[in-house]
């Protein structure tokens, strides 16, 4: 009998590393949208005279070599394990991060994103397996909070980022300092070992013909496709509110980077408490009915957010607080959406291949991510970010239908062994 997982949390050299990994990806991602304002009248893409798609197809693009490089996640991770490509990819995100520091034009940042692409889409297809691997006994726990790390890289970056753009720091210090701290946390995966510690790399699949075999199997689960569906929606509502948080509060309210920064760091101090709360109360059971009351709860918090009107704000020192609850609460609301919802399909597939499950995942959520974030700066450069905002809870209300539908087949399908029983 599967034993129940204590509170007490066992961590060592590679539970940090992959901390530190959900870190600087997080401000490898966040760093160019909350430069964007400074970004675009440097480069000739300003937010405020059509220049939101341009900044949406940045994400585009990144997102295309992030899918790229999943793809190619099972055969790395099958050839060389997960330890060794993790560390490549914090180094690739920092080179391109780095060297987006000294573009001479817009059109620059692309092959450069590209880069940074390739690397953040290796960690996000290996950095949930890296720490399933370590933590077979409680996943749901570890992923969760392993996930958490994500909103502390966000909540440092858009507040030391606004901050020092608020001072008149040039964006382009800003990039050069993110890409730094990203090429160091490279050592945590490939420096030395210990023989006693060594991270406990899984005998895996490298013949690619086998691991075509476990892509056709997953792919004809319809299941499988229902999840992929809900990673879809749910990565659009969870990025496009942290992509475009300080664009829309400095757009639609007039606050200064530093108050754009708050705004963000609001909703990243939200996912953080959220994803260990979460994490810490997880089960095998009640997944779904997290994910479903986290949705359906966000609803109303995002729908406010195109309701406020930026004379009150400008007017009343309260209302920019009031502000930063509610982005703190939507924090909250999306923390789950990802981590959880990756669990918990690995959970409802248990034939299928665990880390490729993991990967084919993530492929779906970075499209969507990358989709998302472009439509929202499409329709912001025709209604305006506050009209755009609207997308947000459409997406969570589909990524709620979605849940609660495979509630309905789990149902069913308890009744039907019932029957045979």
């Amino acid at each position: 009998m599967k034993k129940s997982p204590t509170f007490k949390l066992d961590l060592g050299r590679y539970d940090y590393a992959a901390y530190a990994a959900f870190a600087v990806y997080a401000a490898s991602s966040l760093v160019i949208p909350i430069s964007l304002v400074a970004m675009g009248q440097d480069l000739n893409f300003p937010m405020d005279k059509g220049g939101m798609g341009l900044a949406g197809i940045l994400h585009l693009t990144r997102s295309v070599a992030m899918v790229a490089a999943l793809l190619g996640c099972g055969f790395v991770a099958g050839k060389y394990g997960k330890r060794y490509p993790m560390g490549i990819s914090v180094l690739l995100m920092g080179i391109g991060i780095f060297f987006c520091a000294f573009v001479p034009s817009y059109w620059f940042l692309l092959p450069l994103l590209l880069i940074a692409g390739l690397g953040e889409g290796t960690c996000e297809g290996l950095a949930t397996p890296f720490v399933e691997a370590m933590h077979t006994e409680a996943p749901e726990r570890y992923v969760n909070i392993s996930h958490s790390f994500w909103s502390v890289g966000i909540g440092v970056c858009v507040l030391a980022g606004g901050a020092l753009l608020s001072c008149g720091v040039s964006w382009r210090y800003i990039l050069a300092g993110t890409g730094v701290l990203a090429i160091l946390t490279t050592l945590l995966f490939l420096w030395k070992e210990k023989p006693a510690k060594k991270y406990p790399e899984e005998k895996v699949v490298s013949n690619p013909g086998d691991v075509w075999r476990y892509t056709v199997d997953i792919a004809k689960q319809p299941r499988f496709w229902l999840y992929c569906a809900g990673m879809f929606m749910g990565a659009g509502a969870e990025f496009c509110l942290t992509f475009w948080a300080a664009t829309f509060l400095q757009l639609s309210f007039n606050a200064t980077a530093w108050m754009a920064g708050l705004g963000t760091a609001a909703i990243a101090l939200g996912m953080f408490f959220g994803r260990n709360f979460f994490g810490f109360i997880a089960r095998e059971n009640n997944l779904p009915i997290i994910l479903i009351s986290a949705s359906l709860g966000t609803i109303p918090l995002t729908l406010s957010l195109s309701l406020i009107r930026a004379e009150y704000f400008s007017s009343a020192g309260w209302m920019f607080a009031a502000l930063l609850f509610i982005l703190f609460l939507c924090g909250i609301g999306i923390a789950p959406y990802w981590p959880t919802l990756q669990v918990y399909g690995v959970k409802r597939l248990p034939k299928q291949d665990t880390t490729m499950l993991y990967i084919y995942f993530s492929a779906i959520g970075i499209p969507g991510c990358g989709f998302f974030t472009w439509l929202i700066g499409f329709l912001g450069d025709h209604f305006g970010l506050k009209g755009a905002f609207y997308m947000i809870p459409v997406t969570l209300l589909l990524y709620a239908s979605i849940i609660l539908f495979d509630r309905i087949l789990v149902a069913k399908e308890k009744r039907s062994d019932q029957k045979k029983l």
